[in-house]
């Protein structure tokens, strides 16, 4: 009964019906009267981040995340840019979530290299004669055998691909609070005058950040979606769109529709060329842009 005393509040109904119509527009940006998309380059400065022959996760993110930002303000003029970072820094992830929700950000894509641990191998090379005793006191007598002699080593990974992160459905609560406390992003003057009717734990603003976290949710899903189908394209291998079970804390933090790409393995030599190249770089700069594009057209009114 308290549930549907919930529902008919006259104030909550008419919010509830203003949330479940509300379009992802830029007039509810608070922060920014522009559509902002927020890039972060992963990792920096002392946190390297993977490493692999001969570069660093950290280095390949910048450079890709700069090139992102140029296409994207190349593609979308009416779109705002930013970037967490544009150099070398020691950023931690409270940072990067900080900068893209003080700046009013409307969608926030973290870029990432991947990697998996070497492959141990060994092989019998001969055999040595190994002495050995049993017993003990004058019962103590040596033995021989014949032993294997082992000639070890390891192997770069052959995992390779691309895939694309949202944040755990399990890590809803996270995401609420997030919304929670950067609210005046998705909140317009009138729907904030309605909102200050109820006290910020009753169960209509839980109801309202709880219906909001899970519409970002689907957008997040459906541009991780995106950005694999455009990776699939250019003859990539994906391992397609996913939720990380353990959460990444910088999605659930960012109050708006996030994603965390993965562009390659940077412990497979054949993909850390290709991550350091410039073609291969612009060529995943061009997917993911491709991928925003078809997210602005079905999913944005700007």
């Amino acid at each position: 009964m308290k549930h549907l005393q919930v529902i008919l509040n006259p104030y909550f109904l008419a919010i509830f019906l203003t949330i479940i119509t509300f379009p992802f527009t830029s007039s509810a940006q608070q922060k920014n009267d522009k559509f902002t998309i927020v890039v972060d380059p992963g990792h920096g400065g002392s946190d390297v981040g993977a490493v692999g022959a001969f570069s660093k996760e950290k280095d390949i993110a910048l450079a890709v995340g700069l090139k992102f930002r140029d296409a994207l303000v190349r593609a979308f003029p009416h779109v705002n840019t930013i970037m967490t970072r544009s150099s070398d820094i020691t950023q931690n992830v409270k940072a990067k979530a900080d900068i893209a929700n003080n700046a009013g950000g409307s969608l926030f894509i973290s870029i990432h290299c991947n990697a998996a641990p070497k492959i141990n191998r060994s092989e019998i090379t001969g055999y040595k004669t190994e002495t050995y005793y049993t017993g003990k006191g004058k019962k103590r007598k040596k033995h021989t055998r014949e032993v294997p002699v082992y000639r070890r080593w390891s192997e770069p990974n052959p995992a390779k691909g691309t895939e694309t992160f949202i944040w755990s459905i399990d890590k809803v609560d996270s995401k609420t609070n997030a919304l929670r406390n950067n609210e005046e992003l998705y909140i317009d003057d009138e729907m904030r005058k309605e909102l200050a009717n109820f006290d910020p734990d009753s169960p209509e603003k839980n109801i309202i950040y709880t219906l909001r976290s899970k519409q970002y949710f689907n957008r997040s899903a459906t541009l991780a979606k995106n950005i694999e189908q455009e990776f699939i394209k250019t003859g990539r291998e994906s391992r397609m769109a996913k939720q990380r079970n353990k959460g990444i804390w910088v999605l659930q933090a960012t109050a708006m529709p996030s994603v965390l790409v993965e562009i390659g393995f940077i412990s497979n030599p054949e993909e850390e060329r290709y991550l350091n190249s410039h073609e291969g770089q612009m060529e995943i700069v061009n997917a993911m842009v491709n991928a925003v594009k078809t997210y602005l057209s079905t999913s944005v009114s700007l």
